[in-house]
C-alpha cells in the first residue's frame, strides 16, 4: 500500500516538472526569436546646409537625437547656402537647412522646396585686427564697410555665394562700393575656414556669431569690432525639396526632420547650445 502511494506521488511529481518544462519553452522560443529578430537597415536623409551648422558643432548634438529616433541616417553636405540651394533646385538634396532668406523664398516661389520653417537664429558679426587699423566700433555696419573701403585695409570675402557672403554684399551694394584689388581677398571657403584665413591676413570679416564663438579661441589676431546693429540678424530656415518636382527624394523623412528641427524639445536643445562651454547661447529658437 504504501509502496504503491509512492509511486502514484511520484508520477504526480514528474508530471508536473514535465508539464512546468512545456510551459517554460514557449517563453524561451519566443524570447530567442526577439533576440535574433534584425533590426530594419535605417533610411538616409540628405542634408544639405550652411557651413555654420557643422562648424559651431549644432549638428553634432542634434542629428543623432533625429537619427535614434526615426532610425535614419543622415548624411550632411555642409556648403554655402547658395550651393545648398542649388542642390535642391537640383533634386540632390532631401531637406535644406540655411540662412538666406529672399533666396529661399525664391526656390519655394519656384516650386523647388515646400514646408519651409523658421527655426532659430542668431547674428552677424564684424571681427578684425585686434590693432584695428580702419578704426571701426560700434553698431552701424554700412559705416564700417565704408571706413574699411577708405583705409584699404584687408577685408576677407568668402566669395562662396553663401549665406553670409549674400549678407556681406548686401551691405556693400547698400554703401554702394563695389570691393576690388589686392585687399579684397576671397578664400571660396566656408566660415571656420575663412575666419581662420582673416586671422592670418590681418584682415575684416564678417560672420556668423556661431562660428566665432566656437573658433575664437584659435584665432589669436582678431576680435569682434562691430556688432549688435538691427539688420544684423541672422535667420535659419527648414525646408523640404518638393517631391512633386523631384519625384526620387525621401520626402517622407524629410518631413520628419522639419518637424523636428521645430518641436519644443529641439528647439529648447538648440537654445541651450553653447552656453556650458561660452557662456551664451550660440543660436536662439525661433519658431512660427
Amino acid at each position: 500500500m504504501l509502496k504503491n502511494r509512492f509511486f502514484a506521488t511520484l508520477f504526480v511529481f514528474m508530471l508536473l516538472i514535465l508539464s512546468a518544462c512545456g510551459n517554460t519553452e514557449p517563453d524561451q522560443a519566443d524570447a530567442k526569436e526577439k533576440k535574433t529578430e534584425p533590426k530594419a537597415e535605417p533610411t538616409e536623409l540628405i542634408l544639405a546646409t550652411t557651413t555654420s551648422t557643422q562648424d559651431s558643432g549644432l549638428l553634432d548634438v542634434l542629428l543623432p537625437i533625429f537619427e535614434e529616433e526615426n532610425n535614419v541616417k543622415v548624411k550632411t553636405i555642409a556648403v554655402g547656402t547658395g550651393q545648398a540651394l542649388e542642390m535642391g533646385t537640383k533634386g540632390e538634396a532631401d531637406v535644406l537647412l540655411v540662412h538666406a532668406p529672399k533666396s529661399e523664398e525664391e526656390l519655394v516661389t519656384s516650386g523647388d522646396a515646400v514646408n519651409r520653417k523658421r527655426v532659430m537664429y542668431n547674428d552677424f558679426i564684424l571681427v578684425g585686427p585686434k590693432d584695428n587699423p580702419a578704426g571701426v566700433s560700434g553698431e552701424d555696419i554700412n559705416a564700417a564697410f565704408q571706413k574699411i573701403n577708405e583705409t584699404k585695409a584687408n577685408f576677407v570675402t568668402r566669395g562662396d555665394d553663401s549665406g553670409t557672403h549674400k549678407k556681406e554684399l548686401g551691405i556693400w551694394t547698400a554703401v554702394n562700393i563695389q570691393p576690388s584689388g589686392d585687399t579684397y581677398i576671397s578664400t571660396g571657403q566656408g566660415m571656420g575656414a575663412s575666419l581662420q584665413i582673416a586671422n592670418e591676413k590681418n584682415g575684416y570679416i564678417l560672420t556668423d556669431r556661431a562660428t566665432w564663438l566656437a573658433q575664437e579661441k584659435n584665432l589669436t589676431n582678431l576680435k569682434i569690432v562691430v556688432e549688435g546693429g538691427k539688420d544684423l540678424m541672422n535667420i535659419y530656415h527648414v525646408m523640404q525639396v518638393n517631391p512633386e518636382k523631384h519625384d526620387m527624394v525621401n520626402s517622407k523623412d524629410a518631413e520628419k526632420f522639419v518637424e523636428f528641427m521645430i518641436s519644443s524639445e529641439t528647439q529648447d536643445v538648440i537654445e541651450g547650445f553653447g552656453k556650458e562651454d561660452y557662456g551664451q547661447s550660440l543660436f536662439f529658437k525661433y519658431t512660427e
